[in-house]
């Protein structure tokens, strides 16, 4: 099975062409054995390229645990350069069928080289149901308590296609991450877990994040996630509604359209190898 390796802000996936090859296997253990980092290529998801009826490319994605998310705002800039370089899609604007809705990246070109990716991340879903959220209570989720053993924590919760638990924090570093990240994720107020958000505002267009990805872990960058920090940033007074959000892996920008309403996100993508990989 041929495959390539791609990275954004240094969120990585191993990427395969299931449009020109078939792919016959159980996919959530094909994802467990590519992404594992001793025994396969290692990377945080593995994402198929299908042919859709709907959009011009359709888009799947397994983290490495072997569930499949809704969306993946990283993946995706990888997978719009993959299908356009590829030849898969011709167009500089697609429109790309995910579990979280057509999301529509535009590919930045400088000659014939992809520089970067724009993503129409769509608008944030802020009602506790859709989020989705357990319990009752106000729209949208803004600086509610949560509890982790001894300690409480004030978050915000918003979906872009999946959901997201954001935390405000003085000092980004000074999270214990593994240790709050999957209690948090695994939270009984989470009926299908979330991924979560620890964010230090350096200023109004200035945030720095780090994350705990639901399936995944601790990842150098998570796309969706910038947005949502983005969205709760703005709805809580932090920041303003442009704002660039760095993370281990890189820095992306993230713009809330105020007319739209919709979410878009600005960062790079970039191929490292393309290998074969026996099942």
């Amino acid at each position: 099975m041929i495959f390539t390796k791609m990275q954004g802000t240094g969120n990585d996936f191993v990427i395969i062409d299931a449009v020109r090859q078939r792919v016959e296997t159980d996919l959530p253990e094909l994802a467990r054995k590519m992404c594992h980092r001793n025994f396969g290529v290692g990377a945080d998801g593995l994402i198929l390229v299908l042919p859709s009826r709907t959009a011009d490319i359709q888009m799947r994605i397994f983290n490495a645990d072997g569930s499949e998310p809704e969306m993946c705002g990283n993946g995706i800039r990888c997978f719009a350069k993959f299908v356009y370089t590829k030849g898969l899609v011709e167009k500089t604007t697609m429109n790309v069928e995910t579990l979280a809705g057509t999301i529509i990246p535009e590919l930045q070109l400088q000659g014939n080289e992809v520089t970067g990716v724009r993503v129409n991340m769509g608008e944030p879903i802020l009602e506790r149901s859709r989020i989705p959220m357990a319990g009752d209570g106000p729209s949208p989720v803004l600086e509610e308590q949560l509890a982790i053993g001894q300690q409480h924590l004030t978050f915000s919760a918003v979906s872009m296609g999946n959901p997201h638990c954001v935390i405000f924090v003085p000092d980004v570093e000074a999270v214990p991450l593994n240790q709050w990240g999957p209690q948090i994720e695994t939270h009984s107020l989470f009926p299908r877990k979330t991924n979560v958000e620890f964010a230090q505002v350096l200023g109004p267009e200035r945030v720095r994040m780090r994350v705990w990805e639901r399936g995944a872990g601790p990842t150098m960058a998570c796309g969706t996630g910038a947005c949502a920090v983005t969205v709760a940033g703005v709805l809580t007074g932090r920041t303003s509604r442009q704002v660039t959000v760095e993370l281990p892996g890189g820095s992306l920008t993230i713009h809330w359209d105020n007319a739209s309403n919709r979410v878009y996100m600005t960062g790079p993508a970039e191929e490292i190898f393309t290998g074969e990989f026996r099942l």
